[in-house]
């Protein structure tokens, strides 16, 4: 059994060392620009340049060289020497802090003995940012570039122009490097400034030596919680961005601890085999050792009951003893015949020594309960530990299963669209530098309905995900621009949009509602107005108005029209004006009729006879 432990001891060893043997070599480049010649001094990239130097070493990187206030010479130099580094590495990392420029478009590197007196002087006095880039182009694996140059520069403000249409930026310019798996990070956005920070270093560098340590954390992820930092902390002044991209595995400044899947010593095993030896011997000097060594924890605080129950023996013992020592000099002085008064002061010693026995007895009845309660707890502490331990080793057993199958689901996954790729000569687009949670594997239909479901949930998509990026969708994604201070194409539903949307963590499109509806928390509820009142075009409720009488004009055409039909239409039947008499006496004729002459008429009783007038009606 000895020989087999032995041999997987020095398996392991083996395994160890070739794994290490095959390591990564990773190096880094840390320039600091203060003591400028021509401009005042800047009081953090030096400090800045050493913490972060500082920093690549605890990660392990094999080479970091912290070079300070470097002349235009000493510039040059640097970046040569680390480029033949370079071309030997799997990761390369150049960090600047100091003053740097944009002109017409084109970001430079400021040395310290730079006077930059015209815009010409530019291309002669400072490096490009081509520079940089050509210098850690060798890498393998990972290219990184860390500028914290983009503070307010005190050169454009004195230069003069040799061209009056010649741009000189604020800040650095926006900048897509061309090769693959590399990585440009400022400290402030493109056209921004950043600042200098009030206390030894900057806001920037403080969050990079805090974030991007962390083991097993990707760098677009660690960028992300830098950019978090950095905006907190300048009130929301400043905020870092990051160009370039890398592809969809990890990419860690340090590597993530090996899981350990085999079973593990537990920690208190010594304490507990040297605990359990103590009880079985019972003793006090067994019990002072074992405390001895073991001066405080929990099985400290069991050996400590353990032995005040020693004690209580060792008292209940003694008081047991005067007791029987006081009845035997009770008895003695009875067989003696002593007087009475020896009698009973022996008998009050017997009964006190009876009672400090009883009491003795009552203690020891009490640490004994207590010791044994304590040896109760003790265990169910263990084996309330011993579960936790399983637990923990099954969970973890579980863990590395599950990423061993992930890993190799997202092998198969990179072998199938690799295949696919070169049948169909089709470019595959990399992944954006935003850390994206979205598996290589998802189809565009599927990045579709998980953007539509995060644009839902933020309050700018009223429609359903249904995995067709249409013109409502298109509109939430630009909805979402306007109020996330984001410039995503509407147009295509990306991984980076994704990504973007699932860190907001509530409502970012404010609520819309109809007409007669009113915004209510992230609902719309309709607007009740008392009465009298109605809802106007505003939304809100307004008194309604009295109805009053209009006044209207009388229309001429159908007066007109009405006129003309009268005139057109036969006469009627006028009343002349005549009056005919008879013997009832006299009326107006009747309309239509008339009166004539009739033959002469002889009247009775004497009357003179004449011409009578007689109605006609024909």
């Amino acid at each position: 059994m000895g020989a087999i432990r032995i041999f997987l001891f020095l398996l392991t060893v083996l395994c160890l060392s070739c794994g290490s043997a095959h390591a990564e070599k990773r190096v880094a480049l840390v320039i600091g620009n203060s003591a400028y010649k021509s401009v005042p001094r800047l009081a953090n990239p030096v400090n800045d340049a050493s913490l972060v130097g500082g920093m690549f070493r605890k990660a392990g990187f094999d080479t970091v060289d912290v070079k300070l206030d470097l002349s235009v010479v000493d510039m040059r130099k640097a970046l040569r020497e680390f480029g033949s580094k370079a071309r030997e590495a799997d990761v390369a990392v150049i960090y600047y802090a100091g003053h740097g420029i944009e002109l017409d478009g084109n970001n430079y590197l400021i040395p310290t003995d730079a006077a930059l007196e015209t815009d010409a002087d530019v291309f002669d006095e400072a490096f490009p940012l081509d520079r940089v880039l050509f210098a850690i182009e060798p890498a393998k694996q990972l290219r990184l570039v860390i500028l914290d140059a983009c503070r307010d520069n005190p050169f454009a403000k004195t230069m003069k122009r040799t061209v009056a249409a010649r741009a000189i930026g604020r800040g650095l310019a926006k900048v897509e490097p061309s090769s693959p798996n590399t990585m440009i990070a400022f400290a402030a956005k493109a056209g921004s400034t950043a600042s200098d920070g009030d206390s030894r270093n900057s806001p920037f560098a403080a969050a990079l030596v805090e974030r991007l340590p962390t083991p097993g954390l990707d760098l677009r992820k660690a960028f992300g919680f830098v950019r978090d930092d950095v905006l907190k902390n300048t009130g929301y002044k400043q905020e870092p961005y990051v160009y370039g991209s890398l592809g969809g595995d990890d990419v860690p400044l340090v590597a993530a601890k090996p899981v350990v899947t085999g079973p593990q010593a537990n920690p208190d095993s010594e304490i507990r085999r040297d605990y359990e030896l103590a009880l079985q011997l019972g003793t006090r000097d067994g019990w002072t050792a074992f405390l001895n060594r073991f001066p405080s924890g929990f099985y400290a605080d069991l050996a400590k009951g353990q032995m005040n129950k020693i004690v209580a023996e060792e008292i209940r013992a003694a008081t047991a003893d005067k007791a029987r020592q006081a009845e035997e000099g009770k008895a003695r002085l009875a067989a003696e015949r002593a007087n009475k008064a020896e009698q009973e002061k022996a008998a009050a010693a017997a009964k006190a020594a009876e009672l400090k026995r009883l009491a003795a007895e009552k203690a020891k009845q009490i640490e004994e309960a207590r010791a044994a309660a304590a040896e109760q707890r003790r265990k169910e502490a263990e084996a309330a530990a011993a579960k936790v331990f399983a637990d923990k080793q099954a969970a973890e057993k579980a863990l590395a299963e599950k990423l061993a199958s992930d890993k190799a689901a997202a092998e198969l996954a990179a072998k199938q669209a690799a295949e696919k790729q070169a049948s169909g000569n089709a470019e595959q687009k990399v992944a954006a530098v935003a850390p994206s949670s979205t598996p290589p594997a998802t189809s565009p239909q599927e990045t579709t309905k998980l953007v539509q479901s995060e644009l839902r949930r933020v309050g700018c998509l009223t429609a359903s995900a249904d995995g067709d990026w249409n013109a409502a969708s298109q509109r939430s994604l630009t909805l979402f621009n306007k109020y996330a201070g984001t410039k995503f194409d509407p147009k295509l539903a990306s991984f980076e949009a994704l990504d973007a949307i699932k860190v907001k963590p509530g409502r970012v499109c404010p609520l819309t509602c109809d007409r007669g509806f009113k915004a209510d928390g992230d609902a719309c509820v309709k607007i009740t107005c008392r009465a009298g009142y109605r809802v106007n075009d505003d939304n809100e409720c307004e008194k309604v108005q009295d109805k009053k009488p209009i006044a209207k004009r009388d229309d001429a055409t159908a007066r007109d029209t009405e006129r003309k039909k009268t005139e057109a239409a036969p006469s009627k039947p006028q009343s002349s004006g005549q009056i005919v008499c008879g013997h009832a006496g006299c009326r107006p004729v009747r309309p239509g009729c008339r009166l004539e002459l009739n033959s002469p008429a002889v009247f009775a009783k004497g009357n003179m006879g004449g011409y009578t007038n007689v109605e006609v009606c024909n």
